[in-house]
């Protein structure tokens, strides 16, 4: 893809300051820019690579005052970080539909796959699933009895649908991600063994949704594992039986949810949280990295860090007295000593 400067800013609403005929066909980092490429700067932290890259045009604001000359041409912006989002769109190289379906595909008679979908190579669509229009099944994917796919979803290579799973539209679940797996289900009987809870319920993803790679979602034992619009899930996160996670929310890698935990909506999770089972977690929550979360969060907006997870506020205070223990236990043995001395001395 070759764009100028000129189209790029009619494309984001900019100027152009310099040759708007400069023409780029990729993106790049403003540390690794070179000729042919486009770079960006939002952030002052790199301001020092606006005058070294070799970027041929750079994204800034249209407040951004250099300090020396410039190499690139400018296109300045409002929003240096939404229009970069819309412009990484313009350079996506990810595969369109084209409504191939490959000749070593394996799809059921009694599947329906609409027209305008793609199913690669080595794919399996089993017996009653439905894949909506647009939708992309990439290489060595495997959909379930009775599956739903919505439409413009993209499945990665190697992704696990498991029967009655319902995927909404514009989803898009990477590599190796597994969708409807048996939960985690087990009751000890009187001679303390483990016994199998049959696992009959599904998992349902609405609109937008992305799960990250290797990710798994377990189905529900009875009714449904239920991921509400817009929600993002990074890699290595497991999604235990009848959770729910609220609208808009998202967590990073390794994050663990127990059994039938209930998330808000427009929450945000730090990697490798994990959460006890039965919980209900308040809408707009902040749980920072490898936080531990035991109980009920009740108050919308809180911020909460640590093991078990407290306020982000007290953990911090404890965390500064924690520090302090070494030399507060100094301080507490030297007082013991002379006190004794003096108690000796009286």
């Amino acid at each position: 893809m070759q764009i100028s400067a000129a189209q790029l800013a009619s494309l984001l609403d900019g100027t152009v300051e310099g040759n708007s005929e400069t023409t780029v066909s990729a993106p790049s980092r403003i540390e690794e820019g070179k000729p042919g490429t486009i770079t960006f700067l939002a952030h002052p932290k790199y301001e020092d690579f606006a005058y070294t890259t070799q970027a041929s045009i750079m994204l800034v604001s249209k407040s951004w005052e250099p300090r020396q000359p410039v190499t690139p041409t400018l296109v300045r912006v409002d929003d240096v970080y939404a229009s970069v989002q819309s412009l990484l769109k313009q350079f996506d190289s990810v595969e369109r539909a084209d409504g191939e379906i490959h000749e070593t595909a394996i799809i059921h008679p009694e599947a329906d796959v609409s027209p305008g979908a793609s199913i690669q190579a080595y794919t399996i669509v089993s017996r009653g699933a439905k894949v909506g229009a647009g939708t992309i099944i990439s290489s060595h994917c495997h959909i379930g009895e009775d599956v739903i796919i919505g439409k413009q979803c993209i499945l990665s290579e190697g992704v696990k649908l498991a029967r009655k799973t319902v995927i909404g539209d514009f989803c898009k679940l990477h590599q190796g991600v597994v969708i409807g797996s048996e939960g985690f289900g087990f009751a000890q009987n009187d001679a303390g063994e483990f016994v199998k809870i049959p696992q009959i319920g599904n998992v349902i993803l609405e609109d937008h949704v992305d799960i990250g790679v290797n990710s798994v979602i377990d189905r529900a034992t009875i009714g449904s594992t239920l991921l509400r619009r817009g929600v993002k899930i990074d890699n290595l996160v497991q999604v235990g039986h009848n959770v729910e996670i609220g609208e808009n929310s998202a967590m990073a890698a390794q994050v663990g949810l127990a059994g039938s935990t209930r998330i808000g909506k427009n929450c945000m999770i730090g990697g490798q949280v994990g959460f006890a089972g039965h919980l209900t977690v308040a809408d707009g929550a902040m749980i920072g990295a490898q936080a531990g979360v035991n109980n009920d969060v009740k108050e919308e907006n809180s911020r909460l860090i640590g093991a078990p997870a407290i306020d982000y506020g007290t953990f911090w205070r404890l965390f500064a007295t924690y520090k302090n223990l070494p030399d507060m236990a100094r301080t507490i043995r030297r007082l013991e000593k002379e006190l004794k001395q003096l108690k000796s001395e009286a």
